[in-house]
């Protein structure tokens, strides 16, 4: 009975394991796209969203996703989509999911992103970035930069802290649409990455930044395109939850007490952030980042 018994529990274990793993397959080859404007796409699917432009020159595209296999499926949609070659790949922030997808674009393809990106990059995953070093984002933007890409214009903006200290905006000037990075996450708790100088006191003041620019539709780093009005009840959000934090910190209060009298009023049609196995973004998930910014509980790495 006890063999039996292993045995019944070994064929669960496998076919578990079976279906979980063609879920997953599954996700990282399904992708849809959106026609934002006229020249203008998003391409979703595992990992963040992909911008992609059409100029006159060749194909922009903000992020890669999650795999180099996905990179190569993007490559090919975008290309088929606008009819030109990728000639430029503009990373957000240094998260694999938005990153592991460039080593797929051609060799003489220009990588931009911050700085502070790049230090990450190299500090988190140096063997990937060593095999891959050709793609790797040798262009930084630490500021704000303007290129011209044959007969679009592209602006790119650090905007300040949120996400990560790196988070790289990206303006479609003459499409009016803004690609925000993980910036945003369109309906969705966002993860929060205080070890890399994330902020949820700084981010408000930096989408207070973004909303500047001159631009009608949003494409955030996950969850669907919007608009101005999207980003603004985002930003919403992410104050409230600055406000938690500072007020759980100034009271003293611990994080189980924090969690149990916070109500969040501000996260209407945000839902969790599931990857089984993999993550589980909540609510208590973005309190507790507030609390520990707060409360200075949280150690950031060296960069």
């Amino acid at each position: 009975m006890i063999r039996r018994g292993i045995t019944i529990g070994l064929i669960v274990c496998l076919l578990a394991a079976a279906g979980y793993g063609g879920w997953f397959y599954n996700q990282v080859t399904t992708y849809t796209h959106e026609q934002i404007s006229d020249d203008v796409y998003a391409i979703y699917g595992f990992g963040g969203n992909v911008g992609v432009l059409r100029t006159d020159i060749g194909t922009v595209l903000v992020d890669s996703m999650t795999f180099t296999m996905q990179g190569k499926r993007v490559r090919k949609l975008a290309e088929d989509l606008t009819g030109k070659p990728v000639v430029m790949v503009i990373n957000t922030h240094y998260h694999l999911d938005h990153t592991h997808g460039n080593p797929a674009m051609p060799a003489d393809t220009r990588f931009f992103s911050t700085s502070a990106t790049v230090r990450h990059l190299l500090a988190t995953e140096p063997d990937f970035w060593d095999e891959n070093a050709d793609y790797l984002p040798r262009e930084t933007v630490d500021d704000d930069r303007t290129v011209q890409i044959g007969n679009k214009s592209v602006r790119m903006l650090h905007a300040g802290r949120g996400h990560t200290d790196g988070d790289l905006v990206v303006l479609f000037v003459d499409d009016r649409v803004v690609h925000t990075g993980d910036l945003m996450f369109g309906g969705r708790y966002p993860n929060i990455d205080l070890e890399a100088g994330g902020s949820v006191r700084d981010w408000a003041g930096t989408l207070d930044r973004v909303s500047e620019l001159h631009f009608d539709r949003v494409i955030p780093g996950h969850g669907p395109a919007t608009d101005r009005d999207g980003l603004a009840a985002y930003r919403a959000f992410i104050a409230e939850l600055a406000v938690i934090g500072a007020h759980a910190a100034a009271e003293g209060w611990t994080l189980e007490h924090t969690l149990a009298h916070t109500t969040l009023t501000k996260n209407t049609g945000m839902s969790d952030f599931v990857i089984p196995l993999i993550m589980h973004i909540d609510t208590d998930f973005v309190v507790r980042r507030a609390w520990e910014e707060a409360t200075g509980t949280v150690t950031a790495r060296s960069r």
